[in-house]
């Protein structure tokens, strides 16, 4: 997969006057992260999965990642990789960390692009990407990139890059909710992109 350049689609899909000040391709961070929002904001969902399994679906999912138990998904997030967000459902880490799960089934993958503009913190997906992929598809990607959800820059408390754990690079986003997330991009990948979001927070 190819290293895709996606300001370009990003100049187009803001708003008229409206400028894009830094874009970073990342992933929401692995961990526990804030519960899903409320069953009314969540179009054409299943009923929720009830919990169960403990330390029992702990051990399970440690030794079967197929078998899966919620509270066990929890426990093993939370030991293996600490916390990843929090936050009420319904918050803006909420909405955010949902608004990026793949819906099932997922058959393609694609990009998370963060871009903060002089007014907003925008959340997009790419078009699908492939793991040895042409220009073409690169282009494609690009094309297809869309935004999946948005806050006013007034929404977000706090910006920052730093170390979690073994990783120095974890781009941390608090809202004026109290809600916050985390982002990450692969250890061996620069992480001057995330900087530069938190950057153009600070500038503004």
């Amino acid at each position: 997969m190819g290293d895709i350049d996606y300001r370009a689609r990003l100049a187009d899909l803001v708003e008229p006057g409206e400028q894009v000040l830094a874009v970073a391709k990342a992933e929401i961070a692995q961990g526990v992260l804030p519960p899903d929002p409320p069953q009314t904001e969540q179009e054409g969902l299943s009923g929720a999965v009830s919990g169960g399994g403990g330390a029992c679906g702990a051990l399970l999912n440690l030794l079967s990642p197929l078998l899966s138990f919620p509270a066990g998904d929890k426990i093993v997030d939370r030991v293996t990789h600490g916390v990843a967000g929090r936050g009420a459902a319904g918050s803006s880490a909420s909405t955010l960390q949902y608004a990026r799960r793949p819906v099932p089934p997922a058959t393609t993958l694609d990009d998370t692009i963060l871009a903060v503009t002089d007014q907003r913190l925008l959340v997009c997906a790419s078009g699908p990407v492939k793991l040895w992929s042409s220009r073409a598809d690169d282009e494609r990607a690009a094309a297809g990139t869309r935004v999946v959800w948005s806050v006013p820059r007034a929404a977000v408390a706090d910006v920052r890059v730093g170390w979690h754990r073994l990783n120095p690079k974890r781009l941390r986003l608090e809202f004026t909710d109290g809600s916050w997330l985390a982002f990450t991009v692969p250890i061996a990948e620069p992480g001057q992109p995330l900087r530069e979001i938190a950057s153009a927070f600070a500038a503004g």
